[in-house]
C-alpha cells in the first residue's frame, strides 16, 4: 500500500492517492457497503461504472455464511463476488456494539451467539485476521471492541485498552502470516467521546506502525458536535502521511465534515438503506418519493445526475409508484442512484480540495441543504 497527499495544507482538508493491490484510489473516497458480497440491489459493473474504488464487506457475517473456506476455495472474495476492484474488509469489532445482547467481551477475545442460527463462535483478534486473510480483502482492519457513546467513562476506557492490546496482536499475526504487498492492515482508534481516551489511543495505535488509521466509535448515538469534536482533535493526533478512514460515517454532511477535519475515507449503510425507503439525495437536499407532491412529478430526480435512472429519464412519479407498489425495481434504482450520488460528491469535495475553493463549497452546500422540501427543484 502506498498513500501520497496531493492537495491540502497541514490540517484540515486534503486530497490524495491510496494505491492498493487492486490500483488506485483517489481520496477523498466513498466506499459503498456490501454486508453479504453485494452492495443490496447492484451488480459489480453498476458499481465500477458508478466510480467506486473501494467496496466494503463484513467479516463476521461472511465468517458465519458462506463460510471464510467457502469463499477462499472459490477464489476469494474478489472471485466470489465477482469484482475487480479493491476490498476493505472490517474486522467483525462493530458487532461487538451492534449485538451486544448476543456476546461475552473479555481481554480474550468476545464469544458470539450467531444471529442466524443461534451456535456459538469464539472471536480473538489472531481469529478476525485470520478469516480476514482467508478472505483476501486488499485492506484489513484489526479487531477492536466498539463501545457506546453513553457507556461511561470507565467503560470507553476499558474498551479503548482492549482495542490497543488487540491491535498489537493482530499487527504480530499479520506480519507473520501476511505479504504486507497484498493486505494492509489498519488499526482502530477508540475513546468514546472522551478527549483524553481519544488522543491517548491515538497515540497508542499510531504506536504500532500499521499503514493506515481508521477513527472508530463515531457512528454510535453521540451527537454531530460530538463526532466534530473527536475529530478536530485527532485531525493533529493521526500522522499526515497516512490514511485516515471514518468508520461508518457516511451522510453527505457528514463527508463535507469529515473531510475538513482530514479524513479521506468514508463508509455508510445509510444511502442505500434510506434508498430502499424512498430518501434519494440531491445536491439541494434530500428527497422523500413517499411524499404526495411526487405523484405526478414528471421531473427525474436530479437534472444532470449521471446515475442510470436519471439518464433513462425516469420520473419522480414512476419511482414513487415503484416504491408504494414494492417493486424490486425501484428498489434499485433508488439504491443506484443513492450510491453514484455519494461517489460523486466525493469526486467534486476532491476537486474543491485541489482548486482551493473547500471552505467556500461547504458553505453553498450548507446552504442549498438548507432550503424546505417543497421548495427545491
Amino acid at each position: 500500500m502506498e498513500f501520497r497527499v496531493t492537495a491540502g495544507g497541514a490540517s484540515g482538508p486534503r486530497a490524495g492517492v491510496l494505491t492498493l493491490a487492486h490500483g488506485p484510489v483517489e481520496t477523498p473516497a466513498f466506499m459503498p457497503v456490501g454486508t453479504q458480497a453485494t452492495v443490496k440491489g447492484l451488480s459489480p459493473a453498476e458499481l465500477k461504472e458508478a466510480g467506486a474504488g473501494v467496496v466494503l464487506a463484513n467479516t463476521f457475517h461472511l465468517y458465519l455464511r458462506p463460510g471464510a473456506e467457502v469463499v477462499r476455495s472459490l477464489g476469494g472474495l474478489h472471485a466470489f463476488m465477482g469484482w475487480d476492484g479493491n476490498l476493505l474488509t472490517d474486522s467483525g469489532g462493530f458487532q461487538v456494539f451492534s449485538l451486544s445482547a448476543l456476546r461475552t467481551v473479555d481481554d480474550g477475545g468476545v464469544d458470539f451467539r450467531s444471529p442466524y442460527d443461534g451456535s456459538r463462535h469464539r472471536f480473538t483478534p489472531e481469529g478476525a485476521m485470520a478469516t480476514q486473510a482467508a478472505l483476501g480483502a486488499d485492506v484489513v482492519m484489526a479487531f477492536d471492541e466498539c463501545a457506546p457513546h453513553d457507556c461511561g467513562r470507565d467503560y470507553a476506557a476499558r474498551a479503548s485498552d482492549r482495542t490497543t492490546a488487540w491491535a498489537a496482536r493482530c499487527r504480530d499475526w499479520w506480519r507473520e502470516h501476511v505479504d504486507p504487498a497484498r493486505q494492509a492492515l489498519f488499526g482502530i482508534v477508540q475513546g468514546g467521546v472522551h478527549p483524553d481516551l481519544r488522543r491517548r489511543s491515538a497515540a497508542e495505535i499510531r504506536s504500532l506502525g500499521l499503514p493506515g488509521h481508521a477513527i472508530g466509535g463515531l457512528s454510535v448515538g453521540e451527537s454531530h458536535a460530538q463526532q466534530w469534536e473527536m475529530l478536530d482533535l485527532l485531525d493533529s493526533e493521526l500522522p499526515r502521511d497516512k490514511p485516515r478512514y471514518l468508520m461508518g460515517v457516511g451522510t453527505p454532511e457528514e463527508l463535507w465534515e469529515g473531510v475538513a477535519r482530514g479524513v479521506d475515507l468514508f463508509d455508510c449503510v445509510f444511502p442505500t438503506r434510506v434508498a430502499r425507503n424512498g430518501t434519494l439525495f440531491t445536491s439541494t437536499g434530500r428527497l422523500n418519493l413517499r411524499n404526495a407532491r411526487y405523484r405526478d412529478d414528471p421531473a427525474p430526480i436530479e437534472a444532470g445526475c449521471p446515475c442510470g435512472a436519471c439518464r433513462a429519464g425516469f420520473s419522480r412519479a414512476y419511482l414513487r409508484h415503484l416504491l408504494l407498489a414494492d417493486e424490486l425495481l425501484g428498489l434499485r434504482l433508488n439504491s443506484l442512484h443513492n450510491v453514484v450520488h455519494m461517489l460523486a460528491l466525493a469526486r467534486g469535495i476532491r476537486k474543491s480540495i485541489e482548486n482551493g475553493r473547500f471552505f467556500e463549497e461547504r458553505r453553498a452546500f450548507r446552504l442549498a441543504q438548507a432550503l424546505p422540501e417543497s421548495e427545491r427543484p
